[in-house]
């Protein structure tokens, strides 16, 4: 801790100087805000949780949904990102986008964290949740957490701010009307199918009655010979029924998503239970652009078919349709 510093020598008094007088003009203007019909045009712009793509050359990826934020490192057009939430600015200012959206952390991009909260010997977290931040220093946008114990991956340390890999549950923002993205499929509408109306059936007319003819005289009976019946051939076995395939199961379930290191777990990562760790499904895609690291870690609510594993009949697996993460 610095001494005090030595207290300076008396001076004489200045000549008192007449106040001046301030202008009342120059009060600072406040800033221009976003007109209504331009607050209403861009709220036309939609983007749901999931893939996207980078529509512009030189996108600036910010540490808040606001040009107040940061900026974080640019994109380019063609660069794929994953949408987390659309985010609505209800003041925006005149030059400010409306619509954001917040996007898992690129990968082209580090964030920091204090040095002293990390152990230096084994390089993992100390305190319960230590925030990871846009730069080196408190005054950057709060950008990801880790929690105690989990490992860092450094890059670089300055002073007391260490450079570090992002983890999965990092994000930023990025301006919405700059990705690309195709609407979520809507569930199609049964179409009920038209009224069966029965024909009307046209009254048949009743025969009048005629006089029975007089019967012909009966003959004698001829002897008939007595024949044994034929031997009746036994049924053929019937063909058992092949058993109908049991209709899909469509879920929805919530929890958070971890990595699986069982070498009987039929994928490398499953969705547990928040509150007691207990394995709810192992998660599968088909999508190949569905990147299931970016969201380890992450609390997310997943709609999909619920089947289970052909080797092991008891262990649930999810194909995935729908993800929404949850904060």
């Amino acid at each position: 801790m610095l001494a005090n510093p030595p207290a300076p020598a008396e001076k004489s008094a200045p000549a008192a100087q007449p106040a001046k007088k301030k202008s009342a003009a120059k009060k600072k203007a406040a800033a221009p805000k976003k007109s209504a019909e331009a607050i209403a045009v861009e709220a036309a712009i939609k983007v749901w949780p999931g893939p996207a793509v980078v529509g512009a050359s030189n996108v600036n990826v910010r540490g808040q949904a606001a040009f107040n934020g940061e900026v974080i490192t640019k994109l380019t057009k063609g660069d794929a990102v994953t949408v987390l939430e659309e985010i609505t600015l209800e003041n925006p200012k005149a030059d400010e986008p409306v619509k954001w959206a917040k996007i898992v952390f690129p990968t082209n991009a580090h964030v920091w964290a204090h040095a002293s909260f990390i152990d230096t010997t084994n390089k993992t977290v100390l305190p319960n949740k230590l925030n990871l931040r846009a730069g080196p220093g408190e005054n950057f946008s709060v950008v990801g957490f880790l929690e105690k114990g989990e490992p860092v991956k450094e890059i670089i340390t300055k002073g007391d701010w260490m450079e570090v890999e992002a983890p999965t549950n990092a994000y930023a923002f990025i301006a919405a009307q700059f990705l690309k993205q195709e609407a979520p499929a809507a569930p199609a509408e049964a179409t009920p199918a038209p009224p069966v109306v029965a024909a009307a059936t046209p009254p048949q007319e009743t025969p009048a009655p005629t006089e029975p003819a007089p019967a012909p005289p009966t003959p004698a009976p001829a002897e008939t010979p007595v024949v044994a019946p034929a031997p009746t051939p036994a049924p053929a076995p019937a063909e058992p029924a092949k058993p109908e395939p049991p209709p899909k199961r469509i879920v929805q379930h919530e929890g958070v998503v971890r990595s699986t290191w069982s070498i009987q777990a039929p994928t490398p990562y499953a969705l547990v239970s928040p509150d007691t760790g207990e394995t709810i499904n192992y998660l599968y895609t088909t999508s190949t652009n569905l990147n299931l690291k970016r969201y380890r870690g992450l609390r997310i609510v997943v709609t999909g078919e619920e089947g289970l594993d052909s080797r092991w009949r008891n262990t649930p697996v999810l194909t995935i349709q729908k993800i929404h993460v949850i904060e």
